[in-house]
């Protein structure tokens, strides 16, 4: 095969599987992980059961792609303290639901053992406080004004990300997620 057939081909592929990544999404927020079938992703972009599987072999490579592409969405820089951008984030989180949803919802399933994302969330959340972590020692060095650490601070400061979207998702008339989260930020010693 001549190498431009051999490009086209692998660019058709990577935008099917990003086509099913999408309905994955979309399928995931509608009926929750568990109720979303591998043929109901297949019906929505217009593939069988099988050729479905050709693109990601099993459910859970499916899943697995699925969470880093929400994670390539939600990127955060590591070196510099940006609470805008943090504030911008739980921003626009504030304004797709249904992806964090699905998000939350897959967290929660991934705590027990054997479900197929609980290696990715261990994983991502071991670096996520790691980048928290770097931001926070950026801003305030070795300790926050509070006297913890970087280190100490940084799981809580996810907690607080994560937590006010599950109050967020289950009461959104109450819960004023943006704000709450500027109002931890001032705790912080964020002005």
């Amino acid at each position: 095969m001549p190498y431009g057939d051999a490009m086209a081909t692998r660019t058709r592929s990577e935008e099917r599987r990003a086509e099913i990544v999408r309905a994955t999404l979309e399928v995931i927020a509608e009926r929750g992980y568990r109720g979303a079938s591998l043929a109901a992703v297949a019906e929505r972009v217009g593939l069988t059961q099988q050729g479905l599987l050709h693109h990601f072999p099993t459910k859970e490579a499916l899943l697995v792609a699925v969470l880093k592409e929400r994670d390539q969405w939600d990127a955060l820089p590591d070196t510099t303290w940006r609470a805008d951008l943090l504030v911008s984030l739980v921003e626009y989180n504030a304004m797709r639901p249904a992806i964090i949803q699905t998000f939350a919802a897959l967290l929660g399933e991934s705590v027990t053992e054997g479900h197929p994302a609980r290696e990715f969330f261990t994983r991502r959340y071991t670096a996520v406080r790691a980048s928290m972590a770097s931001v926070l020692r950026a801003e305030y060095g070795e300790r926050l004004p509070s006297g913890l650490t970087p280190e100490r601070a940084a799981p809580l400061l996810v907690a607080v990300m994560d937590g006010l979207q599950y109050q967020w998702l289950l009461d959104p008339e109450s819960v004023d997620m943006p704000a709450a989260f500027r109002d931890f930020l001032t705790l912080l010693g964020e002005d």
